[in-house]
């Protein structure tokens, strides 16, 4: 059997990776049309859809606990079909679902889960897990008395007991607050920054473009972008200005109507435009001839919202 590559490029490699359901009276319900995708190791990196679009089951095969159609899946270097213990143990995954054993305390939750992958008693991390999720006053009390948001802590410490290079962080701030949204985030950047691999996915888009290096967008079971966050963000190709004038107007002067301006009050104008096609210095001999002066003047890019937006509708109006 082939030696598993110790550091690789790629923390998980996908390729011409199909899921077929096969439903007894319903017509087979195809949840990825053999998507390819590479995460770097290192990175972290978001994976993004809406719902239905394919990520649950992509996570559920890195999991093993759904069995691919056909196609490739490696987790560091190690086939999930050749070699999947070593790929298992490459790996920690926070599921969207609260799965805890209510009657369990925090500190024994993390051993018993220590215990299933092997780690002796001298190489556990328990209470340094515990301190790091904001647990340590916790440890000794059971899981069904802890709040949402300590059990979703809680979760993320299980991830982590086998010291795993890879982390899947399924919806992992779904149902929290604000303060261990914060937390958490500062957690996964020094994990990150320690070398563990992280994969997101999140229906908070800003959070994503906020903390992913990489994203991919999936729907209908197919990948239908994959880029750095800021490339993808550029790709879109729209920004909005908004100018406040020091007179209200009446009308929109016609050099500015050519430009498709909108009036939004007496005093403000809003243009659409895309950089590749017109230059803000356009907009601005258009207000000179129209003869009026600025007060004020923003510019918006466009956010990750916007593109999953528009890539999202494309494909289902397609569909």
């Amino acid at each position: 059997m082939k030696a598993p590559n110790l550091t690789p490029d790629f923390a998980i490699r996908a390729r011409d990776l199909w899921k077929t359901y096969s439903p007894g009276r319903s017509d087979p319900v195809e949840a990825l049309k053999g998507i390819n995708l590479d995460i770097p190791r290192g990175s972290i990196f978001g994976l993004l859809g809406p719902n239905g679009a394919g990520k649950s089951t992509f996570i559920n095969i890195l999991a093993n606990l759904v069995n691919k159609s056909s196609g490739s899946v490696e987790i560091w270097g190690n086939d999930i079909d050749h070699s999947r213990r070593q790929a298992s143990a490459a790996i920690g995954i926070v599921p969207q679902e609260l799965t805890i054993d209510p009657f369990f305390t925090p500190r024994e939750t993390l051993e018993l889960q220590a215990g299933y992958y092997g780690v002796p008693k001298s190489e556990r991390r328990t209470a340094e897990i515990l301190v790091a999720l904001g647990l340590a006053d916790k440890a000794e009390a059971y899981t069904r008395r802890l709040s949402g948001g300590m059990r979703r802590r809680l979760m993320v410490a299980k991830a982590l007991v086998h010291r795993p290079p890879v982390l899947v962080l399924d919806e992992p701030t779904a149902g929290v607050d604000v303060e261990f949204r914060a937390q958490l985030w500062e957690y996964v950047r020094n994990l990150n920054a320690e070398g563990i691999t992280v994969l997101l996915t999140t229906h908070y888009l800003e959070e994503a473009e906020r903390m992913c290096d990489r994203i991919a967008i999936i729907d209908n079971g197919d990948v239908v972008a994959c880029d750095e966050t800021h490339t993808l963000v550029q790709k879109l190709d729209s920004k909005e200005v908004s100018i406040t004038v020091t007179e209200p107007i009446t009308e929109i002067p016609t050099p500015l109507q050519n430009m498709g301006a909108q009036q939004k009050s007496p005093r403000t104008l809003v243009i659409r435009y895309r950089p590749s096609e017109v230059k803000i210095s356009q907009v601005l001999n258009a207000l000179d001839l129209a003869g009026l002066s600025i007060a004020d003047l923003s510019i918006s890019e466009p956010a990750l919202e916007d593109l999953f937006l528009e890539l999202t509708r494309k494909v289902n109006i397609q569909a």
